[in-house]
């Protein structure tokens, strides 16, 4: 009674109470948790719990982003020139309902992935490799029943057999993402899901699962149960049926707490083992250095972001005079080369490392981490060169930028110091070089700014990607190809670039592929369609009486929570 009361306790997010129990893990973050159904998971904060609750068909080795190992999974064969992958599937495993794992609930996993594919979802990269097509059958009517089911099937082995229209290296990372994870069928259509079956596949085209009956009582095989979740905290307990190692953390909490300071108070006296813990100057300033506190420094930062310059901007508004009079800008402004070198050149990278990073920075070479294969030290970058951004804008549109000026009306993300000191870097920088040119710069809800760059409105954003699966594809099409999903916010396009990319993407050889990265690389510097916005080095904060989390142990794409690893491989002292 004692051991229930004390976990009702802990979940009042941001109470006050006595040191976290050795057999309990309490998280605590700003973020709530969207859903717990992996069909949904496209979020961070959906995504730590979905991943211990239920488990994919394989998953990275240690730290690493390149080696992949059999989890759900024993072992996969790969012919048919790379377009078929068969699967061979652990025995014995049970779910959380007491059903046992059989190929068919891995069948119907995917198979639903396909089906629903809502733009809420990361099941769009899923279909790009089975079905062809990013789209679900509601915008693509080239994708029928017939289609999904041929693409993965159970033989007659009971084995797993995936067909794709054509190779994709890719394709191993992508199931190993958390929202690929094995759903356990039987249970789920007792719910009410989808039956499974070409009956009523159509009625269930493009819906978001995020508040489905499966989010509500989810049933994974993975260390971990769910015992209850309401808007404010999570609780999850062992799962005594579980078919690997049993984990020594028994209780793992997660508390909603929106306020920082609270959060901080709460770490340093031991009711939380982890949280989120803001910026670098946050942790440096109020926790490093603290009792009974770990920072675990010098962490892979696999997000990349970059300033977009639109080409084609889709809101007059924006424009001021919609003219090069000094007044505004026309809507291709940024169609000249020679304006986006310009901006390049005006950038102080150097001084946002210092600003924004503390000096813990790095200034890439591409929009794609530096811990992926593909990418590449030797392509060039551009330095701070006030001569160099004077020299190209007085080339602009024939002369006229420099001798008529112009007014751009950027806003970054409302509440964003680094967007904000990032645009406040290049404004400076921009008017000094000639008393014609006006940055204006407001803050906006981001929100309202995703929906607007999506729709081509945002004359300039600052904008991140963080990796669904551990391929360089997940960055360079995104980024680069005029197919990919950032296009429309930059609207820039270069056939050659557009070759590579394909090329790549059906390309097994990764010496080949890294080529053709680099080649993208390089006609990017050339081209200048983004400026890269340095990336921090990563960081975080731990009680030191957890075991477990270390910097050798980090592996970013493992677990979407703080310590780079699932629940159960953690123990606390």
């Amino acid at each position: 009674m004692k051991k229930l009361a004390l976990l009702s306790t802990l979940l009042l997010a941001g109470a006050a109470f006595a040191a976290a129990p050795k057999d309990t893990l309490v998280v605590q973050q700003a973020a709530d948790t969207p859903t717990l159904d992996p069909g949904a998971t496209y979020d961070t904060g959906s995504g730590q719990t979905v991943e211990n609750i239920y488990e994919t068909l394989l998953t990275y080795r240690g730290a690493s982003l390149r080696d992949l190992e059999p989890l759900l999974a024993t072992k996969w064969t790969i012919s048919n020139g790379g377009k078929t992958y068969t699967f061979d599937l652990r025995k014995n495993v049970k779910f959380h309902s007491g059903n046992t794992m059989t190929c068919r609930d891995a069948e119907y996993t995917f198979e639903r992935n396909l089906v629903t594919n809502a733009a809420e979802s990361g099941n769009w990269f899923l279909s790009e490799s089975l079905l062809g097509t990013a789209s679900n059958a509601n915008d693509d009517k080239g994708i029928t029943w017939a289609k999904i089911d041929k693409a993965v099937e159970c033989n007659n082995n009971g084995q797993l057999v995936f067909t794709l229209p054509k190779a994709d290296p890719a394709f191993l990372s992508k199931l190993a993402f958390a929202g690929q994870s094995i759903v356990d069928s039987k249970y789920a259509i007792g719910l009410g899901e989808w039956k499974g079956t070409e009956a009523d596949w159509k009625n269930w085209v493009g819906k978001d699962l995020q508040g489905s009956a499966l989010s509500a009582k989810p049933s994974g095989t993975g260390a971990y149960r769910l015992v209850r979740k309401d808007a404010n905290a999570i609780l999850a307990q062992a799962f005594d049926g579980y078919w690997g190692k049993k984990p020594a953390i028994k209780n793992v909490i997660i508390q909603k707490v929106p306020e920082l300071a609270a959060r901080q108070q709460a770490f340093l006296r031991g009711d939380a083992d982890l949280i989120e813990a803001g910026t670098r100057a946050n942790i440096e300033e109020q926790l490093k250095g603290k009792p009974g506190v770990v920072v675990v420094d010098g962490l892979p930062n696999v997000n990349a972001t970059g300033i977009f310059m639109n080409e084609n901007i889709k809101d007059s508004s924006r424009l001021g005079s919609g003219k090069l009079d000094g007044q505004g800008i026309p809507a291709n402004f940024f169609s000249d080369v020679n304006v986006r070198r310009g901006f390049a050149y005006a950038f102080n990278y150097a001084q946002y490392i210092q600003d924004v990073q503390k000096g813990k920075g790095k200034q890439r070479t591409m929009l794609l981490p530096d811990t992926f294969p593909g990418y590449d030290a030797k392509v060039k970058t551009y330095k701070y060169d006030a001569a160099q951004a004077k020299a190209y804008l007085q080339r602009a549109w024939g002369g006229n930028v420099w001798k008529n000026g112009f007014t751009l009306n950027v806003a970054y993300r409302a509440g964003s110091v680094p967007s904000q000191t990032a645009m406040e870097i290049l404004k400076k920088n921009i008017e000094a070089l000639n008393p014609k040119f006006r940055v204006n710069i407001q803050s906006k809800e981001w929100s309202a700014m995703l929906n607007d760059s999506k729709a081509g409105k945002e004359p300039m954003i600052i904008i991140g990607w963080a990796p669904d699966y551990a391929d360089p594809d997940n960055f360079m099409y995104t980024f680069y190809s005029s197919n990919g999903y950032y296009y429309p916010r930059s609207n820039w396009k270069d056939a050659t670039v557009d070759k590579w990319l394909e090329q790549a993407r059906v390309t097994t050889n990764q010496a080949e592929r890294n080529r053709l990265y680099s080649l993208v690389g390089q006609r990017a510097y050339e081209q200048s369609p983004y400026l890269l916005v340095p990336a921090g080095i990563g960081l975080n904060v731990q009680r030191s009486n957890l075991v477990g989390a270390t910097a050798q142990t980090y592996n970013p794409m493992t677990s979407f929570s703080y310590t780079g690893t699932f629940w159960k491989d953690l123990s606390k002292k």
